[in-house]
């Protein structure tokens, strides 16, 4: 008797996080966005916070007999944790506090498993933006782009002509860290390429 193929939820309303796993031959099974409360503890650093998102996201969503992947991105500058822009003057926060910078991101993720066991990995990427001229950044808030996205900008978007410099996991910025999340699906058990 064969066992049956792991089957896969995505924690995840994410279509950038869909189509990076359509990458790696995958097609989730079922969507299940987790819905927790994202607020960062007091004083808690960018590593810990993205790493608990992702657990906690995994874990929230039901999935009965299947896997459930989840991830969370966090842009930090420092110990800084930036946040999602939800509006322009957060957009042009962001970018004028990244102008010229370094800054990380970190792109965790988390796969539970049926038994309740939570797989973990983190991609860390160091990136840079040239340094912004207001026009720049009037431009790029004109875009549209940055809404809803960690640190007020997309690198899969018109913000990628803007980063001189990269070390890392391009698709971690994106999202969805592929190597990692290879890795991870991979040891649970799903056939990849």
């Amino acid at each position: 008797m064969t066992t049956p193929a792991p089957t896969l939820i995505l924690a995840s309303a994410s279509p950038r996080r869909r189509e990076l796993l359509a990458r790696l031959g995958m097609t989730p099974d079922a969507i299940a966005p987790a819905d927790i409360d994202e607020t960062p503890h007091k004083a808690e650093l960018p590593r810990v916070y993205a790493e608990r998102m992702a657990r906690e996201k995994a874990l929230a969503v039901d999935a009965g007999t299947s896997h459930v992947l989840a991830g969370d991105t966090v842009v930090a500058c420092g110990r800084r944790i930036l946040p999602k822009a939800e509006d322009e003057a957060t957009a042009r926060r962001c970018l004028e506090l990244l102008s010229g910078r370094r800054h990380r991101v970190l792109s965790a993720i988390a796969l539970a498993a049926p038994d309740g066991s939570v797989r973990e990995r983190l991609s860390e990427t160091q990136l840079k933006f040239k340094r912004l001229s207001p026009e720049e950044i009037d431009a790029y808030i004109a875009s549209g782009e940055w809404h809803g996205k960690a640190g007020g900008y997309a690198i899969q978007g018109m913000a990628e002509a803007l980063i001189p410099w990269i070390q890392g996991s391009h698709s971690g910025v994106v999202g969805l860290p592929l190597y990692e999340t290879r890795t991870l699906l991979k040891a649970a058990g799903f056939s990849l390429g």
